[in-house]
């Protein structure tokens, strides 16, 4: 397995992410510098960490999203690419219009930095095969812009069409309908606001997020 951890200015879990990875599935992990404007061959996984890409100004991810590199990443998940977006990275995701919806501030106007518990919503995803009959995971939350948010004819088409990933077991940030993860229609491109990346061993509390790295190998 290959992979990509692009790096914006301000990303503070690119390392975290890489680490992960490789130690997750064993894979080589290249780190791509946000005003590069190609990809290594044959990637199988690329992954937007988390962080606060150029400050958080204007609006989370929205400066990122217009780095040279993103045409790339859109690029690649055209041609079915697994893209993982996380915490910043989704936000980036959404505001690169590779996904639907947007990230709003908490709804308790407060950072929330936490383990937290996600049900499994769509268990039939190149990202959560893996976790076959384990319908609950744990993760690490840590955002004070995660409260997703899209219109009533957008949330009715990623609910009915599967494209609800995880979900939160105790919402705290006031995401609609506590949505924590997304996929696109396709089902190669996840953003979710959970860290799998400080999930991927038994001493960080949870090694959950390594099964969905995983699970990304094994459809590859």
């Amino acid at each position: 397995m290959s992979a990509a951890v692009i790096v914006f200015p301000g990303s503070n879990c690119d390392r975290d992410c890489k680490v992960a990875v490789e130690r997750s599935t064993g894979a080589r992990v290249d780190m791509v510098w946000h005003q590069d404007t190609t990809l290594p061959e044959g990637l199988d996984l690329i992954v937007l960490p988390g962080g606060f890409s150029y400050g958080d100004y204007l609006r989370c991810g929205a400066m990122a999203a217009q780095s040279p590199i993103m045409q790339a990443v859109k690029k690649a998940a055209d041609d079915g690419v697994a893209v993982v977006g996380i915490c910043n990275g989704f936000q980036i995701l959404c505001e690169a219009g590779m996904l639907p919806g947007a990230l709003l501030r908490n709804a308790g106007l407060k950072y929330v930095c936490k383990l937290v518990s996600l049900e499994v919503a769509n268990p039939n995803t190149r990202f959560t095969a893996g976790y076959q009959d384990q319908t609950e995971v744990i993760m690490t939350q840590g955002n004070g812009d995660g409260n997703f948010f899209a219109d009533a004819e957008t949330l009715a088409r990623l609910e009915g069409e599967g494209q609800v990933v995880f979900r939160y077991v105790d919402n705290p940030n006031g995401s609609v309908n506590s949505i924590a993860g997304i996929q696109n229609a396709r089902g190669n491109v996840l953003g979710m606001m959970p860290h799998p990346d400080r999930a991927f061993e038994a001493e960080l509390g949870s090694a959950d997020g390594a099964t969905l790295f995983r699970s990304v190998l094994d459809a590859a």
